[in-house]
Parts: structure tokens; sequence; C-alpha cells
């Protein structure tokens, strides 16, 4: 389903997109034409906690780049990403509340991305990220090694999180120099797949999720939605509920799901201009995660003792086992961001026929 007719029901669509996918032989192409800006397709439900694979041929060129991402509200962020130019790599990256840390990244060597199928699994639990290619672990990054002394907290991506999967041009001139650097150069838009096939494109075949249940300690009332009940955005202050998500038009937001809907008059939606009209956040198909920012560019440090989160809640560093774990005892905050659609845990095992996407 096209993200600007998504109005928050899952029921309704497994993925929604911007841009164009386009179907073929048993896979979804994502394209990129010239004059765009690819293709992102977002997973409607959330995952809080569990693992997915997604079996993919990537993207060639300098300038473009594949993503299999999560990617959660507050911009926790688990990465494989793919740059053009080098088809022997698979980029592994995580973020936490998209503050930009480029010693997070580590490379993982793998045959010919663009020629050959190879299935990518980012396992996720409250204490571990493990980064898998064709059922090899090539990588895990523990919680317990992720501790910020200066913000005094885990940097570790911990709040629900959608799967994105995406095909973007880095390599723009408007985009930072760091950026376009770390794709390989500009977009070269007379290269043989333009010219042959009239965009550029990556080829998914298939995604498998499985839920873990969530972690101990977690807030449950409800099985619908999640909410944070604090602006801090960590873990502790994720609630499961039974709150609504679906909006009653485009103009609605998680404060006023009601605006927008027809009520008989002129002035439902009277001082709203279009520009306003939001679409499912982060499917601008503009890049993924951290704004983009890649290789440099300018934003948050998140490097160990840096200041980034001063203002951040204090932690506890605790992680014996596999169960929750706290940032933020005993917040009092009560601003609700958002609710959030709920994929429900309890090992459940969900196969997403790829292709069925499109048919929504």
């Amino acid at each position: 389903m096209p993200n600007t007719k998504y109005l928050g029901d899952a029921t309704k669509s497994n993925w929604v997109s911007s841009g164009q996918p386009v179907a073929f032989e048993n896979s979804v192409l994502l394209t990129m034409a010239q004059g765009t800006v690819g293709t992102l397709l977002a997973s409607t439900s959330y995952m809080w906690y569990g693992k997915v694979a997604a079996t993919l041929k990537t993207s060639r060129t300098a300038g473009v780049v594949t993503a299999f991402i999560l990617l959660s509200d507050v911009k926790d962020e688990i990465d494989f990403e793919f740059v053009g130019t080098d088809l022997g790599t698979a980029q592994s990256n995580y973020y936490f509340q998209g503050i930009t840390n480029y010693n997070n990244e580590v490379n993982i060597s793998v045959s010919d991305t663009f020629g050959t199928y190879h299935t990518y699994e980012i396992d996720w639990t409250p204490e571990s990220i493990t980064w898998s290619v064709d059922g090899v672990a090539h990588r895990t990054k523990k919680r317990s090694d992720t501790w910020n002394a200066t913000s005094n907290q885990f940097h570790f991506p911990q709040t629900p999180a959608r799967i994105q999967l995406s095909l973007w041009p880095a390599g723009l001139s408007s985009n930072g120099k760091g950026t376009v650097d770390w794709a390989g150069g500009l977009v070269d838009w007379n290269s043989p797949d333009i010219k042959n096939a009239g965009y550029f494109y990556a080829m998914v075949n298939e995604v498998n999720v499985q839920c873990y249940d969530p972690p101990a300690g977690a807030k449950i009332s409800g099985k619908t939605s999640y909410i944070y009940d604090s602006t801090a955005g960590t873990n502790n202050t994720v609630e499961t509920t039974d709150k609504p998500t679906v909006l009653k038009s485009q103009l609605g937001t998680g404060t006023n799901m009601d605006a927008g809907a027809p009520s008989g008059t002129a002035s439902a939606s009277a001082g709203v201009s279009t520009s306003e009209i939001p679409t499912v956040p982060g499917l601008t198909g503009g890049g993924t995660g951290s704004n983009g920012l890649r290789g440099g560019d300018s934003g948050s440090s998140g490097s160990s003792g840096s200041s980034e989160s001063s203002a951040a809640p204090v932690a506890t560093p605790e992680s014996t086992g596999f169960h929750g774990f706290s940032q933020n005892p005993g917040s009092s905050t009560s601003s609700t961001l958002r609710s959030e659609r709920l994929l429900q845990g309890s090992l459940l095992a969900a196969l997403v026929a790829i292709v069925g996407m499109l048919m929504m």
C-alpha cells in the first residue's frame, strides 16, 4: 500500500511503500529512476526484539545504496547497508536514538551482492545484536559493551522498530561530501542499468520474521499498540496498550487522530494545508536512519565519553542473562509520544510472501 494511503491499520496491509516497487519473477524490485529518491518499503507492524531475515540482491554503481534495516520512531536503528561500488561487502551498523557514531560500523565480506541472492539476518535481543549472512554469524554486539559514561546509559537499540528495505541515491550533489564519499561518489545516471532497464534496482525475494516475547518487566496493559510514556524514549518507557492506531484521514496525528475526518462541514480540515499532510515516519525514500547522514557529515557524535546526551536519564549497567533492562528507573514523565502498531511476540514466526506487498 502506498504510504500516502496508509492510515495506521496494519490489518489492511503488511507493508507500505514510497517510490516505485515493481513485481518481477516472484520478487520485488526496489527501483530508482533518474530524478527520484528511490523506493522504500516498511512493515506496518513493529517488532520489539526478534529475528528478521531478508533474502535479496543489491543494486550497484557509485552513489547507489541498498539498505535492510530496523528503525524505531525514536531512531534506534540496526542496519545492513550495501554501497554500489563494493559488491563484496555488507556493512553492519547500529545507532542509539539517531546519534551518529561511525565507530559502530563493521564490514562483513560476502560474494557478489548484485548477482547472487544472499540471506541477511538480524537477531536482536535485549542483551545483544547478531548479524548473519547465509546462516553464518559474522558479528555480535553486546549491550553491555555499549555503555556511555558521559550520558550514563547504554547506547543500544531498544525500542519497537519497523522493518525497512530501501534503495536510495546517497551520491547526489545535494548530499554532504561525507555521504557522497561513503557511497562511492556521485550517481552515474548514464550507467548500463539506467540505459537497459530505465532505473537502478535491488531485488527482494523473501522476508522472514520471528518476534520474541516482550522483555522481562515490560509494561503491558493491552495488545494493540505501543506507546512511550516518557520523552526519554528508552525501553522502560515503552508500554503495550489497547490504544487505537488508525487515523481518520491523512491530516491526522498521534495527538489528533480525528483531524480531517468527514463532518459534513467545509471546516473539517480548515487551516491545514496539503503541505502539512504527514506520511508514515521514515517513509520519504531519501535515505535511511539518522536522516541519511553517513561518512563524516555533520551530526551528533556518539563516541564513548562524548557529551551528546548530557541530559539523558541515569542507567543501571546490568547484563546478567536474557531479560529486559532499565535505562530510567522511576521516571515520572507522562507525555505520550505516539501510538504504534504492535506485532505481538510469543515466538511468532511469520513468513512474508514479498510479492504480496504489491497486491494490497
